[in-house]
């Protein structure tokens, strides 16, 4: 999971993309620090989760690891802070709103993975160009569900699934200051 949302992250986030905020701390977002540094120049890691506890202990564990990463608390001004913002949570409420993403970020939603299940508001899909792991996310994704519901999104302005960008069938980033959003449900 961590190495799709690299390898999507590789096609849709910035060349220069080099601050990371990962929301979650379970298995797969340990993983997440590792696997964009792989694809991008990350140079800083912030990490936020809903046990601040949590928070700090992965920053921490990070940190030993020679990384420079940080535990938040304000989840407004880190969203508005990052580069990618990667969701792994099992969210049921929308953590991210679509007014904080700063232009050019891009925005990963790992979790939310069942139809109750919610990690972005409709906004976030508004402001993006959004793409899917596969096209199962349009019947499974609450927050895809969520933001068709709420006239965020609508599965036709989806632009492309993660094979069709790595085949080079679709376009990743266009531009410097687009907001791009990849949603996965388990590829």
């Amino acid at each position: 999971t961590a190495a799709a949302a690299a390898l999507a992250a590789s096609h849709l986030a910035r060349a220069e993309a080099s601050r990371l905020l990962v929301l979650g701390t379970g298995r797969v977002a340990r993983l997440l620090s590792e696997a964009m540094r792989a694809v991008r120049p990350i140079a800083r890691v912030h990490v936020w989760n809903h046990r601040p506890e949590g928070a700090q202990a992965l920053a921490r564990q990070w940190r030993d690891q020679g990384l420079d990463a940080q535990a938040v608390t304000d989840l407004e001004v880190a969203v508005a802070d990052a580069d990618i913002v990667s969701c792994v949570t099992l969210a049921t409420a929308p953590l991210v709103r679509g007014d904080w993403l700063q232009p050019g970020a891009h925005l990963d939603l790992i979790g939310s993975f069942t139809p109750q299940m919610r990690e972005c508001d409709a906004a976030c899909f508004a402001r993006s160009r959004v793409f899917v792991d596969t096209e199962e996310a349009l019947a499974k994704s609450g927050d895809v569900l969520g933001a068709v519901a709420e006239d965020g999104f609508a599965p036709e302005r989806l632009q492309g699934t993660l094979a069709q960008l790595v085949r080079g069938e679709r376009d990743g980033r266009r531009t410097e200051h687009e907001i791009t959003l990849f949603k996965a449900v388990g590829n």
